[in-house]
């Protein structure tokens, strides 16, 4: 992975290679300055293609926080209670997670953009049916199986962004996922108030709508192998010799799909870090979605709220959003770039984690903070401060985490990303089942503590200290690697202890000397480790 052309092959190879090196096919593959090559697109047209995305991105979690304001209405309307409505919102979550577990792999096997139009429009019209629910059953049922509907963006961004690049651009797309929880209660609240819940889901339907034509007609694909494979087929046509794409996987389509859809799950069970991080990430979903089913009992009980003045606190980690953006994302790219300037301008994914510190120390702290001022029922603008820190730590936890993701696994990010969204979302969606009864047994106070407590103890899995001294070689792919969470290394020549970062695994190809493999060449692991795996194509 590199920023110029020096590792560009290698980042943007159509599919592993199992062609034959005696083929007499003419190979394609793009030039350092083609107009197709979604990394030579104009700012215009790549920031268009993020826009659309990112306005899907939003609807989607939009659609499974808007309705939180008026669960009591929902209730009563369906003859139910408030605790089996956010049953919607568990659904509606945990398919979130398992949709692109199905769609990354699918997109990386027959391009982003047809992906995008079908399952947005499948989306889309699946909030008709939840309008006219006629029982709680019809909803929560509707609202699950919407949650399929939407692909990660990740890829997409992969696609038209050097890693020099990508933070800041992921940041602003970031931004869109996490504020539709935020928004979306605020706006729901009023819809709820003046029109009835069911228009909730007429103007989700409108809006969907509106931006599937958009898409239609502005979205364009970026996945280079999906590009070179239209131009194989053009230049097939027009003078009828045969063609190749450079890298190209000919193995059988089942083959190559099967292949496809197992990536993401053994991206999560064969990579550590990817599946400490979905533990992580795990918490923060579950926290963050326990705190805004419960801010209508909490601002409504305790303070008194109205339900348009409960909206309006989902602003607090809003605002937080806002300001990570704005002041901490952009450094996500400038201290990786100022690492790898020191790094004899060779870039490593794990340039992208150390602003996860930030977030690894405010999440906890602010869940504390929140929690306590609750408790005592201190001015309502104390715990909403809380929340701006919240939000500030959320966006720059995720940010990182995302942007390591996607240069770890680089061609294969959609699924890397996957493989984290489906763990992070099934605990996201299944804990806030439980929230209610955890805070009337501990309170509030207790309660939500245990959401910091559990932060916390995830803290040190990104706080590590890394050694400068380098081993004289890396491994190759066909070396076993152990796997190494912070544990201390020691030199086969010399007694002095090295701390390498727990974040150094997540390599698919080990073939270049990796950061990991700098620091293990000369080292043994003291501390308990098993084999690493390689992911399969």
């Amino acid at each position: 992975m590199s920023d110029g052309t020096a590792n560009g092959a290698h980042e943007r190879s159509g599919l592993l290679s199992h062609t034959d090196d005696d083929d007499s096919r003419k190979v394609i593959d793009f030039t350092k300055w083609d107009e197709d090559d979604p990394r030579n697109w104009s700012l215009r047209r790549k920031y268009s293609n993020v826009a659309i995305i990112a306005l899907m991105a939003v609807l989607s979690p939009l659609a499974s926080s808007m309705f939180t304001p008026g669960i009591a209405q929902i209730a009563a309307d369906l003859g139910t209670e408030d605790n089996v409505i956010v049953g919607a919102t568990t659904g509606f979550v945990v398919f979130l997670g398992i949709g692109p577990l199905i769609l990354a792999p699918l997109s990386e096997t027959f391009g982003r953009r047809n992906l995008y139009l079908v399952c947005f429009s499948i989306f889309s019209l699946l909030q008709i049916p939840t309008a006219l629910s006629p029982n709680v059953g019809t909803l929560i049922g509707v609202r699950s199986i919407s949650g399929v509907g939407i692909a990660n963006g990740g890829g997409t961004i992969s696609d038209m962004f050097h890693p020099s690049e990508r933070a800041g651009v992921f940041g602003w797309y970031l931004l869109g996922p996490l504020l539709g929880p935020t928004i979306g209660p605020l706006l729901g609240g009023v819809i709820v108030e003046k029109m009835g819940w069911r228009w909730i889901f007429w103007l989700l339907t409108i809006i969907c709508i509106v931006n599937t034509v958009v898409g239609i007609f502005f979205l364009k694909e970026s996945y280079a192998p999906t590009i070179l494979e239209h131009r194989k087929r053009r230049y097939e046509q027009d003078d009828g010799e045969q063609y190749r794409i450079s890298g190209q996987d000919e193995r059988p389509f089942p083959t190559k799909l099967a292949s496809s859809m197992q990536r993401p799950l053994k991206i999560l069970f064969t990579q550590p870090i990817v599946l400490t991080m979905a533990v992580w990430q795990a918490i923060l979903f579950g926290t963050t979605y326990s705190l805004y089913t419960n801010f209508q009992a909490i601002y409504g009980r305790l303070y008194g709220f109205t339900t348009t003045q409960v909206g309006l606190m989902y602003l607090g980690p809003g605002i937080g959003f806002f300001l990570a953006v704005f002041f901490l994302v952009p450094k996500i790219d400038s201290i990786y770039n100022h690492l790898t300037s020191k790094n004899d301008d060779e870039p490593k994914p794990e340039f992208r984690l150390p602003l996860a510190n930030i977030g690894a120390v405010l999440i906890p702290a602010s869940l504390f903070w929140f929690a306590w001022t609750v408790q005592f029922k201190v001015h309502w603008t104390v715990p909403l401060l809380s929340t701006v820190f919240f939000g500030l730590g959320q966006i720059t936890i995720l940010n990182t985490v995302q942007n390591y993701y996607i240069d770890s696994f680089q061609k294969y990010a959609a699924s890397a990303i996957a493989a984290g969204a489906v763990f992070r979302s099934i605990i996201g969606g299944v804990v806030p089942l439980f929230a209610p009864g955890l805070f009337e047994q501990l309170g509030y106070g207790w309660g939500v503590s245990v959401f910091g407590f559990l932060s916390l103890s995830l803290r040190p899995s990104c706080i590590c200290k890394t050694s400068n001294e380098r081993a004289p070689m890396g491994l190759q792919s066909t070396q076993k690697m152990p796997i190494v969470l912070g544990k201390a290394l020691r030199r086969e020549d010399s007694p002095k202890r090295h701390i390498v970062p727990c974040c150094e695994m997540s390599h698919r190809h080990y073939t270049r000397q990796t950061y990991l493999g700098q620091a293990i060449g000369a080292y043994k692991c003291e501390g308990i480790g098993t084999p690493g795996t390689s992911i399969p194509p």
